[in-house]
């Protein structure tokens, strides 16, 4: 039985998190470049959360300043009940050994220089007192826990596939055994599938070590697949943030609408019948954003307020946050909006 999540503690706390970039010409400094603007939303215990969005819309980015691999322009990344910002240089340190990270090229993100026992080994040896025999082990262990057999620990990178090197990163991310990894789109580059088996050894593993996750992805099918709750990001904000069911059965924000009805259904006849919300025009740029709601440059349902006011991310229904003035609902597949 599934524990509701009001009853599962909080395990991080994203406060207002901001990440601008200067964009400088020569040595004039110009525009802003805002990559993540102003977002908040929590992460249980146990639980996926995953993060969906067109290339640009910051959820990489959002990702790597959970993992301080970027600094934070403004906000609050509060981590088990403690601020990042108030932990000393040796407690930032061994907090990573809490939160991991799985990239989204399974080549690059591995030594090409390391075997395959050095590369699992290096944060055992970093973070944890063990004995080179002992690191042996955990690593053999590791390697049986992501399905890659024992006699590839002596191997490179380069003589696996890439559905074996991805493996490789998940084994090095589970090792310390910590309480939160942070996906970054890890199966974007695989064939689907592959795509299948890491998403299914993922969630084993969610089970049997008791993680957390964030899933970040483009697909939506994929999200669907794992996450428990889907954030939807569009140019550097949340625009909606709600359970796998909601969104799919009654998506609120417009984008989110969008995205949905763009994914492929098996069903001819569903496939035909229901109503697609097609966008117009091109995304607007992360440096030159256009006034007031950032969608409505191609929102079909945009008002004169939506050109002149930010929407809110608000509670309209429990658990489902949404960032729209004039938000839409699902009515035997027809898309309605709703009188303001």
């Amino acid at each position: 039985m599934t524990t509701p999540l009001e009853e599962k503690n909080v395990l991080l706390d994203v406060v207002n998190l901001i990440k601008h970039f200067e964009i400088k010409e020569g040595f004039r400094q110009t525009k802003s470049l805002k990559a993540v603007d102003d977002i908040s939303f929590q992460v249980f215990e146990g639980e996926t959360l995953g993060i969906v969005g067109e290339s640009g819309c910051g959820k990489s980015t959002t990702g790597n300043l959970l993992m301080h691999l970027l600094d934070k322009t403004s906000g609050a990344i509060v981590f088990n009940g403690v601020d990042m910002d108030d932990m000393s240089r040796e407690q930032l340190r061994k907090s990573r050994a809490d939160i991991q990270m799985i990239f989204q090229d399974p080549f690059s993100s591995l030594n090409p220089r390391m075997r395959v026992m050095d590369i699992i080994a290096e944060p055992i040896k970093t973070h944890l007192k063990k004995s080179k025999k002992e690191r042996e082990q955990l690593v053999y262990e590791l390697m049986d826990a992501v399905g890659l057999p024992r006699q590839y620990a002596y191997r490179f990178p380069h003589e696996f596939s890439g559905g074996q090197r991805q493996r490789i990163g998940i084994a090095r991310a589970i090792a310390l055994r910590p309480k939160l990894i942070i996906c970054d789109e890890p199966v974007s580059a695989l064939d689907v599938s592959i795509q299948a088996q890491i998403l299914n050894l993922l969630i084993r593993l969610q089970k049997e070590f008791n993680l957390t996750f964030i899933f970040i992805a483009h697909g939506l099918p994929a999200v669907k697949y794992i996450s428990d709750r889907i954030a939807v990001m569009y140019l550097g904000k949340i625009v909606e943030i709600t359970t796998k069911e909601q969104l799919f059965n009654n998506p609120m924000h417009p984008y989110t609408n969008s995205l949905v009805a763009a994914v492929p259904l098996p069903d001819p006849k569903i496939r035909d019948s229901r109503e697609r919300m097609i966008l117009q025009g091109d995304i607007p740029s992360n440096v030159d954003l256009p006034t007031g709601c950032r969608f409505h440059t191609r929102c079909p349902f945009a008002q004169e307020k939506c050109k002149i006011d930010s929407p809110e991310l608000i509670e309209l229904e429990s658990g489902h946050q949404v960032a729209c003035f004039y938000p839409v609902q699902h009515e035997n597949k027809q898309l309605v909006k709703v009188n303001s």
